[in-house]
């Protein structure tokens, strides 16, 4: 049986997978906020998610924002499946396809669009 993402479980556990993910790159409360699309919730929202005791809000921009940023982890898993540093780096590492800006950036100038670009410039560079 497939769980619903509307279920208050699941969205729990994308809470915590999601903020466990903003960990490994290194991100702070604010951007980690701005990336679900919670700009002002800042890191006492992300405390409460990554903790289990919140779960994601049931709002399509949100679960459409945490699906692209999963997805980009995932196709980086992929990219990079030997190298932990550039895996978890790569969003912050200048790139020539983003005109030399960081992915990160993309993402938190450009709202939901750029958190999109840049999944799709992982699934183009992953050849998906």
């Amino acid at each position: 049986m497939e769980a619903s993402l509307h279920a208050e479980q699941t969205r729990k556990d994308l809470a915590r997978t999601v903020t466990s993910l903003f960990d490994k790159w290194g991100l702070e409360g604010e951007q980690q906020a701005q990336l679900l699309g919670m700009p002002g919730n800042g890191p006492e929202a992300c405390a409460e998610y990554r903790a289990g005791q919140q779960a994601l809000p049931d709002e399509p921009e949100t679960l459409d924002r945490v699906g692209y940023l999963l997805g980009i982890h995932a196709g980086l898993r992929l990219l990079f499946p030997e190298d932990e540093a550039i895996r978890f780096g790569w969003v912050k590492m200048r790139n020539q396809s983003l005109d030399g800006r960081t992915p990160l950036d993309v993402m938190l100038s450009e709202g939901l669009v750029g958190v999109a670009r840049v999944a799709r410039l992982v699934d183009f560079q992953g050849g998906r």
